[in-house]
């Protein structure tokens, strides 16, 4: 009996028609805001371009395919996270959510939840681990952490809030569907920012919540239908398209992050250094035991704030830009935003799929003028 295919192969042709005669491998984009709809309504036919459509179906087919659970799209990253805040939970539940995670998923909690009677907890991604998620109704969380990455057992954090009643969702936009499986490992959803890695080019915002839990997809789904959070079918089209190259460059791009943090290590001008593929971190133990991969992004701290700019401003190779996951490597001084705490001399970055020579190269040359 053949060997069951890969994540990574599998990705390939994710949501694809299946091959007929004469068709083409994927249809392009359907532009439609209704569609001819006469008697009764069937439930499974197209009928209003907020509802659903053609090139939405393709893609989530193809998410749902790779993440083991039902999948809703999204505009962004934001919306889909604000699709799982907003309908998972009731006035009196408590959230909680990384205290070093991505600000502004605190501050959408924080300023349009809490007014409804829903309560906040904050835990740092290192405690999670020894937290007891008692009381908690939901917890947004991430791993590795963004941008220090920090890890924690997601297993073992379902199984406790679980028995709290609760839904574990995983932010997993740092490693991909490719990287990390939530779903299997015992989270209720997993989501991603696909405008990062999974769309890969810098060009497009998306986002995508997946979940084995149909009552709780049914819910997100029926959140989006009505907020009218909707993804365009052009932005769906381009992130399916990218959908197929993803192995490839997240394999140049871990590559690339996996031997520029060994010599990152030994730079003298670099005072610490966070990446989970090097056996010293603290994130290390618990990403070889659940993560497919080690990533793409490095942290690592220079004297400064005028030396992390410095050494940006010295780079030839390097997008200094406030993403991460495309093909060009990017990278930023973290702290320029205020909203991470952590020191004026930490940079954050993505490695992209440029020759591993010649990136390790440009960054040793910058650093060297240091």
């Amino acid at each position: 009996m053949p060997r069951k295919p890969s994540l990574a192969s599998l990705s390939i042709n994710a949501g694809a028609p299946p091959p007929t005669e004469g068709s083409a491998f994927r249809h392009g984009p359907e532009f439609a805001s209704t569609f001819h709809l006469s008697g009764d309504v069937d439930p499974d036919s197209y009928q209003y371009g907020r509802f659903d459509q053609p090139t939405w179906r393709s893609l989530e087919n193809g998410f749902a395919q790779l993440e083991g659970g039902d999948t809703v799209i999204f505009p962004s990253g934001m919306s889909a996270a604000s699709a799982i805040l907003t309908s998972l939970v009731n006035p009196g539940d408590t959230i909680l959510l990384p205290s070093d995670g991505y600000k502004p998923v605190r501050h959408y909690t924080q300023q349009y939840l809490v007014r409804f009677g829903i309560k906040l907890k904050t835990v740092a991604t290192a405690d999670i681990d020894s937290f007891d998620f008692k009381g908690i109704s939901l917890a947004l969380l991430e791993t590795p952490s963004n941008p220090m990455l920090d890890t924690f057992d997601i297993q073992a954090a379902a199984d406790k809030i679980h028995n709290e009643g609760g839904l574990l969702a995983i932010d997993n936009t740092t490693l991909t569907l490719l990287g990390q499986q939530p779903l299997e490992l015992g989270a209720d959803i997993s989501m991603s920012a696909d405008t990062k890695a999974v769309n890969g080019h810098s060009d497009v915002l998306f986002g995508h919540v997946s979940s084995k839990d149909q009552s709780v997809s049914d819910k997100i789904r029926d959140w989006r239908k009505y907020s009218g959070n909707i993804p365009g079918p052009m932005e769906t089209w381009l992130v399916h398209r990218s959908l197929s190259t993803l192995d490839v460059r997240l394999q140049r791009m871990c590559d690339n992050a996996l031997q520029l943090a060994h010599v990152l290590i030994e730079h003298p001008k670099v005072l610490s250094i966070r990446y989970p593929g090097l056996s010293s971190d603290p994130s290390y133990a618990t990403a070889k035991k659940q993560q497919l991969n080690f990533g793409f992004i490095i942290s690592f701290e220079l004297d400064n704030k005028a030396m992390a700019d410095k050494f940006l401003e010295a780079c030839q190779l390097v997008y200094v830009a406030t993403s991460f996951g495309g093909v060009h490597s990017m990278a930023e001084r973290r702290a320029r935003w205020g909203t991470d705490d952590i020191a004026q001399g930490v940079v954050r970055f993505s490695a992209g799929c440029e020759r591993p020579d010649d990136i390790i190269n440009d960054v040793v040359a910058a650093l060297d003028t240091l």
